[in-house]
C-alpha cells in the first residue's frame, strides 16, 4: 500500500500489489526496497532500483478513490 497525497489536498492508499510486475517493479515485492520510497522533483514516486511511478496515473487512482469508485 502506498499513501499519496496531491499538492490540491486529495490523497488515496493505493493497493500496489497489481503494480509490482515486470523486471524493475518485481523487486518493490521486497518491503526494505519498497519503503525507500521517495519523490522526484516532477512528482513522480522513484525508487533506488530505477522504478517510478507517474503522478498523473496515480492522481487518477486517487481521484476514483475519493469519490468512492
Amino acid at each position: 500500500m502506498l499513501e499519496v497525497v496531491f499538492t490540491d489536498g486529495t490523497r488515496c492508499t493505493v493497493a500496489m500489489e497489481n503494480r509490482l510486475f515486470g523486471p524493475v517493479f518485481e523487486s518493490l515485492r521486497d518491503p526494505d526496497l519498497f519503503s525507500r520510497a521517495t519523490v522526484d522533483e516532477f512528482g513522480a514516486i522513484c525508487w533506488p532500483n530505477g522504478a517510478d511511478l507517474a503522478p498523473d496515473a496515480l492522481y487518477e487512482d486517487a481521484l476514483a478513490c475519493s469519490s468512492g469508485l
